[in-house]
């Protein structure tokens, strides 16, 4: 498998790949559904709402938190997430541009 030369694209297409490749995976779509249904931060109970297993869990919430779509906080031995309400917005506004292109309507294909 070749490695991605990410540096040959610009930042804007880099960040919208990354948008793309956390978004991918329906556990981190239902994980972000949640956070945005609760409207508060949770700490323990995603396991017995998504339904998958603790480490999985940790998993995603560590993906979800790399790419900056959700922040946590650290309150006694759990760490309790919520939406990063700043990077949500950027993450739109980006996500926004791109999927507003449109093909011409002289295109040849």
């Amino acid at each position: 498998m070749g490695v991605t030369k990410s540096e040959k694209f610009t930042a804007e297409q880099n960040d919208i790949a990354k948008i793309a490749k956390v978004l991918g995976h329906p556990a981190r779509v239902a994980i972000l559904q949640h956070l945005f249904h609760i409207d508060t931060c949770i700490c323990g109970d995603l396991v017995d709402v998504i339904g998958l297993a603790q480490p999985t869990i940790s998993q995603h919430l560590k993906e979800l938190k790399n790419v900056g779509l959700i922040q946590g906080n650290i309150e006694g031995t759990s760490v309790c997430y919520c939406i990063n309400q700043e990077n949500w917005a950027a993450m739109k506004t980006t996500l926004s541009a791109f999927l507003n292109l449109d093909v011409s309507k002289n295109s040849c294909c």
